[in-house]
């Protein structure tokens, strides 16, 4: 038989040792981008800098794995982490609610040997089992669209005043 305190302690300790491995990922990994600073004209009395900002997929990427959300931060998309968070606890809601009423007939179910009992509890399980899958899913869905925020950070479109058309520029970085 099974010692469930001995479990859940094995697994507090294992969380705890997994967000500190991903924290000291994230700090070796990231990149610093820095403005670069062209070299000015000769002669010139105006200040020709550029400076193009970029993002790191990988970085926004394991922001996103750390704490959903963050990685759309770090991408200048301010509205897109609420969402996340706001689609993710109400499919944490969902579970625990599932989990609750499962358990309930699950031990209505042992005490009373009813079918209707066994179908509400079975319901109830597949409920909880689809909220696992859509949590699971949205935290990928976070994820991905860290990295696709983060690759397209400068794609833009600007108008083009001679045809009315708007341009698409894309820069590719290796």
């Amino acid at each position: 038989m099974m010692n469930w305190s001995v479990c859940l302690t094995y697994l507090k300790i294992s969380a705890v040792h997994i967000t500190k491995c991903l924290f000291l990922v994230l700090i070796l990994l990231s990149t610093v981008n820095a403005q670069q600073k062209l070299p000015s004209k000769v002669g010139n009395t105006q200040n020709d800098t550029s400076s193009v900002e970029t993002k790191s997929p990988l970085g926004a990427v394991l922001r996103s794995a750390i704490i959903p959300g963050w990685g759309q931060i770090y991408n200048h998309s301010y509205i897109k982490a609420p969402i996340i968070w706001g689609i993710t606890g109400w499919l944490v809601y969902g579970w625990i609610q599932n989990n609750k009423n499962y358990k309930i007939y699950q031990k209505s179910y042992l005490e009373n040997r009813n079918l209707n009992i066994k179908a509400n509890r079975n319901f109830y399980h597949d409920q909880r089992d689809l909220f696992a899958i859509y949590i699971g899913l949205t935290y990928f869905l976070n994820l991905v669209d860290a990295y696709v925020d983060a690759q397209l950070f400068n794609f833009n479109v600007k108008q083009d005043f001679r045809t009315s058309m708007p341009m698409l520029n894309l820069q590719v970085n290796f």
